[in-house]
Order: structure tokens, then sequence, then C-alpha cells
């Protein structure tokens, strides 16, 4: 399984997965006020799809937001259809 890192800039960022030292996958957010994130794009390079890498990242995001006391609004397509498959991420809603 590959690491799942986050790159905040000031009220947006992303996490990512690198291999081998190349972005294979990115999952961009915004924050809407101080207690939400928006997830708005979930991106899997080529060759990469099926490997659960996005659903990794929607993991990460789901852990950060525990963490920090924030909720989730999943507007990109891919990641509300993870938070439909996975009740038990439901509680960042």
């Amino acid at each position: 399984m590959s690491e799942v890192k986050l790159n905040i800039d000031g009220n947006k960022g992303f996490f990512h997965i690198d291999i081998d030292g190349k972005q294979e996958a990115k999952m961009t957010y915004v924050f809407a006020g101080e207690k939400q994130i928006i997830i708005d794009h979930t991106e899997v390079n080529p060759g990469n799809e099926g490997k659960g890498l996005g659903k990794q990242m929607v993991k990460k995001a789901v852990e950060y937001a525990r963490e920090n006391n924030i909720k989730i609004i999943p507007l990109c397509p891919f990641a509300k259809s993870v938070f439909d498959k996975v009740p038990e991420f439901r509680d960042v809603l």
C-alpha cells in the first residue's frame, strides 16, 4: 500500500500518492469556512485504475477530518461514491 501525503496551501490543498518518485494520484479540496472541506476532484493516472488509490486518499481525508474535527462535503463524484459505499466514513459528512 502506498503512503498518502497531504499538501496544504492556505485554504486549499490536496492528498496525493507518489509511486517511485512520481505523483500517480491526487485528490483536491478547498476549505468552506473553518470546519468544512469540499473534496472537488480526484484523479488517478492511467495504468493505476482499480488499485484502490482513490479510496486510500478518501480514507486519509476522513482521518484528517476526524483528527481536526472538521466535516467533508464530497462534491467529487468519485469521493461521493466512496462515502456511499463505506458507511463507517459517514461520521465526517
